[in-house]
């Protein structure tokens, strides 16, 4: 392996895969390291929005979900103790993580990035022009030191590549939801595709999603004492789709595989420092909706190859500060909107208030999805944003 990388990614998700694409397009040495095994499963993260296909689009990256034979979404169907409101959605789609994921880091591959997977990053001390990083391969143990002009941390919720001392703290939200999720098989199509199936209960919210191979994808966010159920995340989620009035799949066994996320609803301190940066879910998240998750870590990824262009030539606080802003500006206000409804979602009334507004009003609702689903393209430049 070679020692110096001008930009070295941490994360093979959405956002490490999109960046290393465009960095790697750009004619820079891109190195993206990934401690799973893939393709791989995630809870959620399987619809994409029109912000998730207009960053795609601008990339020229379209392409990309036709070959992967993405479903188109039609609807949002909500459901509140047993009624039912329809909302319609302005495109959108759904594919698998396995397949996206996994055709974004060929397409990084043929741009002239290289991939490694089972290999965890530790990220040491800066020298001058450089950042110092260990590499670990966790199928030999065989451990690498190279150099990166620019590290990209795109590691996920609860990730450990940083020090203490550059990490700084990561704000958990009180009262953060759980998430949790499985593939089922839904034989007796409870569950139509092109639809976004949202069932909403007292402890938490499940959505529902049929994928382009035909299995349900199924996904949720839960208080964590609805977790401690005695079927753990499968009681939790009968529980929900029950309490919404939508119904379980036959197939829907509380022995299936399901996989658990940490608290949701946090907020990395330090989102830049010498010559790193933090993007994607590593950055902050909160509760997502409608695709909202996945447009996030596009967004973030689409953005930032100015900024390591301009760090590879002279790195400085005030372009750890631009970055900061960047986030803010292009992520902030979406998430900010997610974490109000979240936050609504907890309380019985103002939901059942909101709901009956959707439900009869499809002028309000078409406006809500619509702010939801606006699409703002990242300053290409790395300039600061206003």
């Amino acid at each position: 392996m070679q020692e110096f990388w001008d930009v070295l990614i941490i994360g093979a998700g959405p956002a490490g895969g999109i960046a290393a694409f465009d960095c790697a397009k750009k004619g820079l040495s891109v190195l993206l390291v990934e401690q799973r095994k893939f393709p791989r499963w995630k809870v959620c993260g399987c619809c994409f929005n029109n912000q998730a296909q207009g960053i795609l689009n601008s990339l020229k990256l379209d392409q990309l979900v036709i070959d992967c034979e993405g479903t188109p979404l039609q609807s949002l169907r909500l459901g509140l103790q047993g009624r039912l409101a329809t909302v319609d959605l302005p495109g959108g789609f759904v594919l698998s993580r396995e397949r996206f994921d996994q055709a974004l880091i060929n397409a990084a591959v043929n741009a002239g990035a290289v991939a490694k997977f089972q290999t965890k990053a530790k990220v040491e001390a800066a020298q001058p022009g450089c950042r110092n990083v260990l590499l670990k391969d966790q199928c030999t143990g065989t451990v690498n030191h190279v150099k990166a002009g620019v590290v990209l941390v795109a590691a996920g919720l609860s990730h450990h590549c940083l020090s203490k001392t550059d990490s700084g703290k990561t704000k958990i939200q009180k009262h953060s939801r759980h998430g949790a999720g499985c593939i089922a098989d839904d034989k007796d199509n409870h569950y139509p595709e092109g639809i976004i199936h949202m069932a909403i209960g007292r402890r938490g919210y499940v959505g529902l999603v049929r994928r382009e191979d035909g299995l349900l994808n199924i996904a949720g966010a839960f208080d964590r004492n609805a977790l401690a159920h005695p079927q753990g995340a499968a009681g939790a989620t009968q529980e929900v789709l029950k309490q919404a009035g939508f119904p379980v799949p036959t197939t829907f066994n509380p022995r299936t595989r399901w996989q658990l996320t940490p608290a949701l609803s946090r907020r990395s301190q330090v989102l830049a420092g010498e010559r790193f940066l933090m993007m994607g879910d590593a950055a902050g998240y909160v509760e997502p909706f409608t695709g909202e998750g996945m447009a996030w870590a596009l967004t973030a990824g689409a953005a930032v190859s100015p900024f390591v262009e301009e760090g590879l030539q002279n790195w400085s606080v005030d372009l750890e500060s631009r970055w900061e802003q960047t986030l803010q500006v292009q992520i902030g206000r979406r998430q900010r909107i997610c974490r109000s409804l979240s936050i609504l979602l907890r309380q019985p009334l103002p939901t059942k208030a909101l709901f009956e507004i959707v439900r009869r009003s499809p002028t309000i609702s078409a406006k809500i999805v619509s702010s939801l689903n606006e699409v703002k393209l990242p300053n290409l430049k790395g300039e600061q944003c206003l």
